[in-house]
């Protein structure tokens, strides 16, 4: 349901939509974060938030999309307050025989990640793990978008200097 609500009715929209968002904006925090009760606090946050917006005089269009907009927003603070970025899970490999060397890249690629400044981790995860925009990435840090893709472009450098390189020295 995505209705344009007016005069009272956002909050009632909101709550009518609640049943089917809340899969969707919790499955979005619980990959971010790896941690159930994390997820479930962002998710109270986000709900909470919503319904402030949807009491305003002009509220806006109530919708799952706009939900996972604020809880974007909520997740960015969040990464503000805590001063660290978790990473996502990877998706397992379908091949078996694949397995064991994507998990060691996966925990080395998360070393590598937990090691560098956390202005580096926090860019990479939101532009690599949360396939945001460079313009979305820098609104949710709070730079230009010319500030953010120099950011970006030294943060990848630091996690290519620190990835170990593999046999043969060639990556």
């Amino acid at each position: 349901m995505s209705t344009r609500s007016e005069g009272g009715t956002a909050p009632r929209t909101l709550l009518e939509l609640y049943d089917d968002a809340l899969p969707a904006v919790y499955g979005y925090f619980v990959r971010r974060c790896g941690d159930r009760g994390t997820a479930e606090d962002l998710t109270s946050e986000t709900f909470l938030a919503a319904m402030d917006a949807a009491r305003k005089p002009s509220p806006p269009q109530i919708s799952v999309p706009w939900l996972i907009g604020v809880a974007r927003h909520k997740l960015a603070d969040h990464y503000r307050r805590r001063h660290s970025v978790p990473v996502a899970e990877i998706p397992e490999p379908t091949d078996p025989a694949d397995e064991w060397d994507a998990e060691l890249d996966r925990i080395v690629a998360e070393h590598v990640l937990a090691g560098l400044p956390e202005q580096h981790r926090t860019v990479l995860t939101l532009r690599y793990l949360d396939d945001c925009s460079v313009p979305e990435c820098a609104e949710l840090i709070g730079r230009t978008v010319h500030a953010t893709e120099a950011l970006l472009v030294r943060a990848r450098r630091a996690f290519r200097a620190h990835y170990p390189q593999p046999e043969g020295g060639h990556p």
